[in-house]
């Protein structure tokens, strides 16, 4: 499905094998059960066309994406408005990238499309992977509007096959009672903080297989307006970066980022904060 991908719009500094690199970039354009506002499908192009705008070279680990083995297979092409087709089609393509021994690194869409690249990575790694979580929102409903397959609860689906104390959620402050209530007594829920309470847990995760998910709505909107909830009282992207730079050494085997709506953003700052993000991911903990 990946490997002969023809892509006019790369992410900055992308490789041109499949074969040859490491890790693998991949758009999934989704956002149909989005609660608020759609236009999370447009973010994965609107990633790549503002990731030019940076440079390769990152001040804050003193590396460059020219050492980086990764290659941006593009977006892949969903079926519009058939969730579970399109949900078959992203498992399939985190198969196929775990199957030829690399690590998948999604672009949304909408949370809902972590859901089966998780799934994929349990099924490699089983009951130590660990799962890294942050949001402005505890995404654990049981299900949204009679949908379980939503974005609102995405980590609800994750944790009927994940080891419930491998979850951990950081940056969230808005959600129902009864999540909050389920997520103190199952998982483990940091709410408000994001840097603080990582670098608190950051040791428990020393030799684990660790994903990360991010959405970008744990940002405050000050520093990411284009999202379909925004949520006022979120983190800066100077903690994030610390955040990143602190797993530089961990097992990370997987990653997305979701949840970006560039309609919502003229300024494209959050798309570019988007991008940042992946670069400093990429030289980061996928650097090695």
């Amino acid at each position: 499905m990946l490997k002969d991908q023809k892509w006019s719009q790369r992410f900055l500094g992308s490789r041109d094998s499949y074969q040859e690199s490491h890790v693998i970039l991949v758009g999934a354009p989704m956002d149909y059960t989005v609660s608020f506002r759609p236009g999370a499908r447009y973010g994965p192009q609107k990633v790549r066309e503002t990731s030019v705008g940076l440079e390769e070279y990152s001040p804050y680990l003193d590396r460059s994406l020219r050492s980086v083995s990764f290659f941006d297979a593009g977006d892949l092409e969903l079926p519009f408005g058939n969730t579970q087709e399109s949900l078959d089609m992203i498992e399939e393509a985190a198969s196929e990238i775990y199957n030829d021994g690399k690590k998948p690194l999604f672009i949304g869409g909408e949370h809902l499309i972590s859901l089966p690249v998780i799934r994929q990575a349990f099924r490699k790694y089983g009951k130590e992977l660990v799962l890294l979580h942050f949001d402005a929102h505890t995404d654990l409903r049981q299900e949204y509007l009679g949908q379980p397959n939503s974005h609102a609860a995405v980590i609800r689906r994750c944790a009927e096959f994940l080891t419930l104390k491998n979850i951990y959620q950081f940056g969230i402050r808005s959600g129902e009672a009864e999540e909050f209530q389920w997520a103190r007594e199952n998982i483990n829920i940091f709410p408000f903080e994001v840097l603080n309470p990582f670098r608190a847990v950051v040791d428990q995760l020393i030799g684990r297989p660790i994903y990360l998910t991010l959405d970008i709505d744990v940002f405050d909107p000050a520093y990411a307006c284009g999202t379909g909830t925004p949520e006022p009282g979120g983190c800066t992207p100077q903690e994030m970066f610390e955040v990143i730079k602190l797993l530089k050494d961990f097992n990370v085997i997987g990653m997305d980022l979701v949840e970006i709506s560039p309609v919502y953003d003229p300024s494209d700052r959050t798309p570019i904060l988007g991008a940042k993000v992946i670069r400093e991911a990429l030289v980061s903990f996928f650097g090695g």
